[in-house]
């Protein structure tokens, strides 16, 4: 889902705001008002791109003079030395913008790249990679675009966007049954229900007690092939828990649905991107 106008100035003001302060004093006691530079922005390893445009906006948030110009598109994949963006403008208002372009950049860069790893070693089964809620406070709405430009796909944005009902809400409600029960007495018409079960015979009690969706937490490789040969393709199944880059394409291949990672929005790796400016 593509962040809205509304999203994507609300992250650049708060971002601005916090990187500048009261201004730029460095910048302003060493360099000329109306001094005129080119920059480029160029990628120092291979990735998948992501946040071009609001990197764009981020500088023409400080002055709509500068000319910004880009040869690729949100998910492409670019070599090490790559350009993503290059542009002129006044040095100041560039140098203002610089750090806070470049830490969108890199941090939906590497959420994109990160999903793209996940995303291929799962090429030839069927599971999905999902994101979570897992996110970066303030920063959810760009990262989970960044998902999707990585080849992932989006779980519920917020707590109102779906049911999920897990551990904790079993617990207070005492078995997987009564959790079910009282979220199909009590929910918006049409809201599918997903249950998260830590056990087989939670499974079972889920699929005897109507669940839409099984959420399978932190199961052996082995627990959730029995779980998908149980439920035999009549209710989704989604593998969460103990996924990495490593565990992954076994998880895929018991023939769960979906696989949900924290790690790709939690504690994505930055990507290597700098920004040089030309005097001439």
């Amino acid at each position: 889902m593509q962040p809205d106008t509304k999203e994507i100035n609300r992250i650049i003001s708060m971002s601005l705001s916090e990187d500048i302060g009261k201004g730029d004093i460095t910048s302003k006691i060493t360099i000329p008002e109306d001094k005129s530079t080119k920059f480029v922005i160029r990628a120092r390893e291979e990735m998948v791109v992501c946040g071009i445009p609001i990197a764009m906006e981020v500088f023409k948030t400080l002055s709509n003079k500068i000319e910004l110009k880009s040869e690729y598109n949100d998910g492409d994949i670019i070599k090490r030395g790559n350009i993503i963006l290059q542009g002129e403008g006044n040095a100041i208002k560039i140098l203002e913008a610089e750090r806070t372009a470049l830490n969108l950049l890199r941090q939906m860069c590497g959420t994109a790249t990160i999903t793209r790893k996940f995303a291929d070693l799962t090429k030839g089964a069927k599971a999905k990679i999902l994101d979570t809620r897992k996110t970066i406070p303030g920063l959810r709405s760009i990262q989970k675009y960044a998902v999707t430009k990585g080849g992932g796909y989006n779980h519920r944005f917020c707590l109102d966007d779906a049911i999920l009902i897990k551990d904790n809400h079993i617990s207070v409600c005492g078995s997987v049954q009564n959790a079910l029960n009282k979220a199909k007495q009590n929910r918006p018409e049409g809201m599918k229900i997903q249950i998260e079960c830590d056990t087989i015979e939670q499974v079972i009690e889920a699929i005897e007690n109507g669940a839409d969706i099984i959420l399978l937490d932190n199961m052996d490789n082995e627990t959730l092939a029995r779980a998908v040969k149980i439920t035999a393709g009549k209710i989704p199944l989604e593998a969460s828990g103990n996924v990495s880059l490593k565990t992954v394409r076994g998880i895929a291949e018991t023939g769960v649905d979906f696989i949900s990672v924290g790690a790709i929005t939690n504690s994505p790796t930055s990507v290597d991107i700098g920004l040089d400016m030309d005097f001439d």
